[in-house]
């Protein structure tokens, strides 16, 4: 378990210093955006830049040539030391959780491992770049308890849990390659509980459900609390780390 008694209760990180830059991918959704709102009003935070569908510049997952476009734009203002990827797809048009194998369909299951794990490793790939060599950086991406391949008990939601492993994969391949040319580098996937989005929320059940806004701030004092020791990690909301 990170531990750390910072808590950025008022919007501040204290790890990465005064004038450290953001950018968060899918900063319309409900945790980007309790995301964003929080680096905003840090008085060490000297720019946050807000990514997705429809910002300027605009970040399409599925379209590499936004992505490095979106990539190219950020870095001319300098390094980029947190980028956080807030995106993710559970359900939507044909796009639903399935219950048992014969509710798999397969341009459902392909369209949830672009969001989920080829979007996100397109991210790093022109993301990582733009991270400081000198100094502390964090990239961080939402996963999910679910996609732990040991911890799951209950089977079901393959396209989903799936992906999440996927991306675990891929975030801690790319933990290992980023630390090499960058030693200061923090590479981790962040489990962030049920919160109260458009995501998660109609299959809370009775689970707790965390208002974005507490949820942003637990991630960010997570990432705060982080050093090289977390790089290639999956941890939890309160810092424990979640097996793979």
């Amino acid at each position: 378990m990170i531990e750390s008694s910072r808590h950025p209760d008022n919007g501040s990180l204290k790890s990465f210093g005064l004038g450290y830059r953001a950018a968060v991918v899918g900063a319309t959704g409900g945790i980007g955006k309790a995301i964003t709102s929080y680096l905003s009003r840090d008085p060490n935070c000297a720019d946050v830049v807000a990514l997705g569908r429809r910002t300027s510049p605009a970040i399409d997952l599925e379209d590499e040539a936004s992505i490095a476009s979106a990539a190219e734009q950020v870095g001319k203002d300098g390094p980029v030391h947190l980028v956080f990827d807030a995106t993710g797809i559970l359900h939507g048009d044909a796009v639903q959780p399935e219950k048992a194998l014969k509710s798999i369909e397969p341009d459902a299951m392909a369209r949830v491992f672009a969001i989920n794990a080829i979007g996100p490793a397109l991210l790093l790939k022109h993301f990582h770049r733009l991270t400081p060599r000198n100094s502390k950086s964090v990239i961080a991406s939402l996963s999910a308890r679910v996609g732990s391949i040991s911890d799951n008990r209950a089977g079901g939601w393959y396209a989903y849990r799936a992906s999440k492993a996927a991306l675990n994969m891929i975030w801690k391949t790319a933990a290992i390659e980023v630390s090499r040319l960058k030693p200061h580098a923090v590479c981790i996937v962040m489990h962030p509980g049920t919160v109260a989005t458009s995501l998660s929320e109609p299959f809370a059940g009775h689970r707790p459900v965390d208002q974005p806004d507490i949820a942003a701030r637990r991630l960010l004092s997570v990432i705060d609390a982080s050093d090289t020791s977390a790089n290639g990690s999956f941890l939890a909301y309160d810092g424990t780390k979640i097996p793979w």
